[in-house]
């Protein structure tokens, strides 16, 4: 078991790695095995064939079987590595796996951890068909830039900078600090010079400027997350004590939290030729707190706008939308892509049943003004919780279900309680009466 000497990874429904503050995903390999070959008896599990995904902070492995809840997903933390092998090529290496080594450090336990007493070679062994050498250059990158010890850093040199640019315009041939000023060509070369200095100063702070707003962005988003995750909690168990307008407030805090973003959007870049998996993954990931707003079930169009201004510049194509989502009949995910009869296409939660539906639409129907004058996309909208199209797709299918018939006017659809179900296509002359025949007749009279 990983969990034995690695730090466990929390994993999401849909088999995704649950991210720490601020890590991002940088690379993927498919099919890796991650052993200790120096001591075969240490406490370093031998894991074999899983997903190893590279993070700015940590190394995670995943297994196969992760997908489904089973097996067990261990992460080793770059600060515990103290070092990484290059790669040696040679005639032997071309016809065998590509190989990463690199050193770890162990506690008098056993643990990986980033201080201890003793340390070991582990070798991930890459059987799948990743780019090795694009993944080491990632390691190398991400272990060397320490983004894991950032949390607290802040720069102040901007007065400092602002005090070395002060410069004197005043005449005469000594400067503000005492020295000869330069004249002629070589003054103009010395101000030439200093003019230069001073644009590389500025672009430096414009620049540091800007790292302090990318890093400032990353804490709001970490802020968002949580503020909204703590709206949601709380939605349900304080309901009854809020009034419509601290209601009001409350959704729509929620809809732009929601917008916020992904932090660590999956990208064809890092993921590579498992682009689609883990997109669908992170996908069905997605869709859940939608889903829930929307009622269990939810237009494709929407989650499409919605997941795409939520990974900012990391835009997705509609084919890549779609094949993410038909990847969710391999995976074990609470929803599905679902499409009516009409070619409409919709995301649904798998508890989502069609039967309840139609049992809201047939107490809707049976009411004595829908009755006389039926019921349209926007009656059923109101009741069922969802947008009129998509209540027009739910009459339609009761339609076809033969609970509901229809009448066309140049107002629109007008939907009606099929007083005529048990007909018998045999013997079209024979109708069989049933109570919901008179309860309905019986209505219409008074």
């Amino acid at each position: 078991m990983a969990g034995n000497c690695l730090p466990p990874v929390n994993i999401t429904g849909s088999g995704r790695p649950v991210l720490e503050p601020n890590e991002i995903e940088c690379f993927f390999l498919s099919a890796v095995d991650l052993l200790c070959e120096d001591e075969p008896s240490t406490s370093f599990p031998h894991l074999k064939s899983g997903l190893l995904i590279l993070t700015t902070h940590r190394l995670l492995w995943l297994p196969d079987s992760a997908a489904s809840g089973g097996g067990a997903a261990g992460a080793v933390p770059l600060a515990a590595i103290s070092h990484i092998y290059s790669v040696k090529k040679s005639l032997r290496s071309v016809f065998s796996s590509p190989r990463v080594r690199f050193q770890v450090s162990l506690s008098p336990e056993g643990r990986v951890t980033a201080v201890g007493s003793r340390s070991v070679v582990v070798t991930v062994v890459v059987r799948g068909k990743g780019d090795c050498d694009s993944f080491l250059a990632k390691f190398w990158e991400n272990w060397r830039a320490r983004a894991w010890e950032e949390a607290g850093s802040g720069s102040s040199n901007a007065a400092a900078a602002a005090e070395t640019a002060t410069t004197s315009s005043s005449g005469g041939i000594y400067s503000s600090d005492g020295t000869v000023r330069m004249v002629g060509v070589s003054g103009i070369l010395r101000k030439e010079q200093e003019m230069w200095e001073s644009t590389d100063r500025s672009l430096q702070e414009a620049f540091q400027d800007l790292n302090a707003l990318m890093s400032k962005a990353k804490e709001m988003v970490m802020l968002a997350e949580k503020m909204r995750l703590k709206l949601l909690s709380g939605s349900s168990s304080q309901a009854n004590a809020t009034n419509d307008e601290e209601m009001g407030s409350k959704e729509e805090m929620q809809d732009w939290l929601l917008s916020v973003g992904i932090i660590s959007p999956v990208t064809k870049e890092s993921a590579g030729a498992l682009y689609h998996q883990q997109l669908s993954r992170q996908l069905a990931d997605f869709v859940k707190i939608p889903l829930e707003k929307a009622g269990g079930i939810i237009n494709l169009i929407d989650i499409y706008c919605l997941f795409n201004r939520a990974r900012g510049t990391e835009l997705i194509s509609p084919d890549d939308l779609l094949q993410a989502c038909s990847l969710w009949e391999k995976f074990d995910v609470p929803v599905v892509l679902r499409k009516f009869d009409s070619g409409v296409m919709v995301i649904q939660t798998k508890s989502h049943s069609d039967e309840e539906v139609f049992n809201k639409v047939k107490m809707l129907v049976m009411k004595p003004d829908a009755l006389r004058a039926g019921i349209s996309a926007s009656d059923a909208a109101r009741t069922l919780g969802v947008a009129p199209a998509m209540a027009k797709e739910h009459l339609l299918s009761a339609e076809s279900k033969g609970l509901l018939c229809r009448d066309v006017s140049p107002d629109g659809f007008r939907f009606y309680i099929n007083l005529f179900p048990e007909i018998d296509r045999v013997d079209m002359h024979f109708l069989g009466a049933s109570r919901l025949q008179k309860s309905s007749l019986d209505n219409m009279l008074k």
